[in-house]
């Protein structure tokens, strides 16, 4: 069984979509040759016309619709014919790409098989996915900080400090964290294996005594609801 890729196209202007030399059909025929190549299932395509390469992913139908469909139906790939299609502002790329990552799914051009989920050679990827991690750490302690503040303030004027909270946020369940942290770990692409499926997964995490919220043992909509939530929350990062 071949692995699932979706494929995903970008032009900045709506002229280009239709032109050959630089639009979709030029990208098309680029992801589809490399998918044939290296063995790839070319499930989906997804597309923005008329977008700049420096608009975010939030801002992105196509390539937030991609992301969605990776995990919606397994595909573990993406491939874009080039890394500017993804984006041209290095920032912005990293930002989409650390989406991907936490989802499991790997980007990999097609026109030179380079996998922008890894950036072992890219000292500028680097530094930026340093950085954006940093970021995403501090992010998280404020949050912890801002959440037990205002259950500290409900529960001095009497009310009951109960929150919703999304699997492996909330401060006082740190082996939620872990088990997400876990479960994120096992979706991921590794080299030479095929991403593991949610059952998969379901399976690893029961293995290793690892508790659901509910208390019944993984299954595979568990693991999958996990998953989708933590790409809804990513998707719409920053978005309001």
């Amino acid at each position: 069984m071949h692995q699932k890729a979706i494929g995903y196209l970008r032009v900045s202007s709506a002229a280009q979509a239709k032109d050959g030399k630089d639009g979709f059909p030029r990208q098309r025929e680029a992801i589809r040759a490399f998918c044939l190549a290296r063995r790839l299932e070319l499930i989906e395509e997804h597309a923005d016309a008329g977008v700049s390469g420096t608009v975010p992913l939030e801002g992105r139908q196509g390539l937030s619709g991609a992301l969605e469909r990776c995990v919606e139906l397994g595909a573990g790939t993406l491939v874009v014919e080039k890394a500017d299609r993804l984006g041209r502002d290095l920032i912005v790329s990293e930002m989409a790409v650390r989406a991907f990552l936490e989802a499991g799914v790997s980007i990999v051009t097609a026109d030179t098989g380079e996998s922008l989920t890894d950036a072992d050679g890219d000292p500028s990827r680097k530094l930026i996915r340093q950085v954006l991690n940093a970021v995403a750490e501090y992010e998280r302690s404020a949050l912890v900080a801002k959440l037990r503040a205002a259950r500290d303030r409900k529960r001095r004027g009497g009310g009951h400090a109960v929150g919703c909270y999304g699997f492996g946020e909330h401060p006082q369940r740190p082996d939620e964290a872990d088990t997400l942290a876990r479960i994120r770990e096992l979706r991921r692409t590794a080299k030479c294996r095929r991403r593991a499926t949610c059952g998969a997964i379901a399976d690893t995490l029961n293995t290793e005594g690892r508790a659901s919220r509910t208390g019944r043992p993984w299954t595979h909509a568990m693991v999958r609801h996990v998953l989708q939530a933590r790409v809804a929350q990513v998707v719409h990062r920053g978005a309001g």
